[in-house]
């Protein structure tokens, strides 16, 4: 026996919102960007022109991209025709892939992802799964969006094989003259000669005779030892900070508090395992954006998408 299966039924469309379940991330999406204040998407109104596609709706799909690991703008464009999450976001709109990335990179996004890590701040505070007890720093390394072909093509290499060899041959040749034969007259002229590698060879000799008298006069076992260990010339220089092992010190002093020492052994399971996430949970190791201002709007989007992924999954 087979479940009821007929593909020329007709069926009524229904809100995709009853296909989602209770506590899917659409709806911590759905939330956050509702909370944030029409004032911050005042700048992206038009008055003239065709209508555009409502900021708050760009966000949220923007934003529902990144939490499912899709940082492509036609990948985007895509799960709005197919996916039942992207398709609620967006109420049945279909923006193109242009539009997506035009809205990313968009000047005023700096402010909405702001906004966003404001309110998502509030809502965890009043939700009570942070407090405000500390502040925590760190920091990781991303790959930028350059060529990913670091090789150089076979046909380029023949082309300017010629030039390149003329060119290593003259730097050579300005080496040898400008840095090399100076090097060797310099050393040539600071060498010593006979009679004054006589003088060392006596003056050590003297030095070590001494050395070997006090340590046969000596009946310390420790003094003995410092001796033997000039004699030798196995002596060490030590220098020590003193302003370094102040602050160490001073470290030491505040961490051995129970109460900063609580706070300190948070960073280890709360702090150093974001980056752990972003890259290896969401895939987020390569940036698809240039330009500083860009880059800023798509790490911002990374994050928020790392802290609603996070939020999502709590118990």
């Amino acid at each position: 026996m087979y479940k009821n299966y007929n593909m020329n039924q007709v069926i009524l469309p229904l809100d995709f919102e009853m296909k989602l379940a209770e506590k899917d991330i659409a709806f911590s999406i759905h939330h956050l960007v509702e909370s944030i204040p029409e004032e911050a998407f005042a700048p992206f109104y038009k008055a003239t022109g065709c209508p555009s596609y409502h900021p708050k709706m760009m966000l949220k799909i923007i934003l529902c991209g990144y939490t499912q690991s899709i940082f492509s703008g036609r990948r985007m464009e895509d799960l709005t025709k197919d996916s039942v999450r992207m398709m609620w976001l967006a109420q049945g709109y279909e923006p193109s892939y242009r539009t997506i990335n035009r809205f990313r990179v968009h000047p005023q996004m700096q402010e909405l992802l702001k906004q966003c890590f404001i309110q998502f701040r509030c809502r965890l505070i009043e939700e009570k799964c942070i407090d405000q007890q500390a502040i925590f720093i760190d920091g990781t390394k991303i790959e930028a969006n350059a060529n990913k072909f670091t090789f150089v093509w076979k046909k380029s290499v023949e082309n300017y094989q010629a030039s390149m060899i003329e060119k290593s041959n003259a730097l050579y040749e300005q080496l040898v003259e400008e840095r090399i034969l100076p090097a060797i007259q310099k050393e040539q002229d600071d060498a010593l000669s006979s009679e004054e590698l006589e003088q060392v060879a006596s003056t050590l000799e003297e030095v070590i005779d001494d050395y070997t008298e006090k340590l046969e006069a000596s009946s310390d076992s420790s003094e003995r030892k410092q001796l033997r260990a000039a004699r030798e010339g196995n002596n060490r220089r030590l220098a020590i900070n003193t302003h370094w092992e102040e602050q160490k010190k001073m470290i030491q002093a505040t961490l051995s508090e129970a109460k900063t020492g609580a706070i300190y052994r948070k960073r280890k399971i709360d702090v150093e395992p974001v980056f752990g996430f972003l890259k290896a949970n969401l895939g987020f190791t390569r940036f698809s954006l240039r330009g500083k201002s860009k880059v800023r709007n798509e790490i911002g989007l990374a994050l928020m998408a790392t802290n609603l992924r996070k939020y999502a999954k709590r118990g």
